[in-house]
């Protein structure tokens, strides 16, 4: 009986956990706060499934949609607004979507992430079961990180972490940058005072004649030794 009250109770908690995680439309898996998180776009459920499948394998905390609406709506980027998401505190690390969705492809989606300035940094990846290079050489110049062709398989979605890593690289990179730019200037501030200080002494202060370093002039007639022996009277 005991053991019976044990599973009862696991899968009391699982069937609230799995509740939690289906807030307003959005699949999100439960995972630990410090791992990636990843927002999968496919309109295909089995699609859908499989990647969020990997990503859990991966270690990657999921939130799956359907659409690339339903993307821009989690983002906060669509423009009717007609829902409220609830995740603004909800970093996105990473956007893997499918090429071929309905109402808005995974192009289109891809532009209005590169046209945002607080999404544009995000590493995009697209997906499809089309290797058509024309559509890949698109969304490659348009800034998505990589073009997988489906089936997705677990060594495509290991990747996902390089792309995420060189962003986090790139991003402390440019903060350090920044700091030491600050210290320059800093640092450089009291020297161009002074500077402007000294400058500004010497523009104020009169002008004074310079004082000449040479020799004595030569004496003159009057206290040469021949003339005043030629003024002393004789006895």
């Amino acid at each position: 009986m005991e053991r019976n009250v044990v599973v009862s109770r696991r899968r009391k908690t699982e069937t609230t956990a799995a509740t939690a995680a289906k807030i307003e439309g959005f699949d999100v898996l439960p995972a630990d706060s410090e791992e990636a998180h990843v927002l999968a776009v496919d309109d295909s459920l089995v699609d859908r499934k499989v990647i969020e499948r990997l990503l859990k394998i991966s270690s990657f905390k999921v939130t799956a949609v359907d659409s690339g609406r339903r993307a821009l709506q989690f983002l906060g980027l669509d423009e009717e607004k007609t829902s409220s998401v609830g995740f603004d505190g909800l970093k996105v690390d990473l956007i893997i979507t499918d090429y071929c969705m309905p109402g808005m492809t995974g192009y289109e989606l891809l532009k209005k992430i590169k046209e945002s300035s607080n999404f544009r940094e995000i590493p995009v990846v697209i997906m499809s079961s089309e290797n058509i290079l024309t559509r890949i050489d698109r969304c490659l110049e348009e800034g998505a990180e990589d073009f997988i062709v489906k089936p997705v398989k677990l060594a495509d979605v290991k990747r996902l972490k390089d792309y995420m890593m060189r962003e986090v690289r790139i991003e402390s990179e440019s903060n350090m940058n920044k700091r030491k730019s600050c210290c320059d200037l800093t640092e450089s501030e009291p020297s161009i005072s002074s500077s402007s200080s000294s400058s500004s002494s010497s523009a104020e202060s009169p002008s004074r004649a310079p004082v000449s370093s040479s020799a004595p002039s030569s004496p003159s007639p009057l206290d040469s030794p021949v003339r005043r022996l030629k003024m002393t009277p004789t006895e």
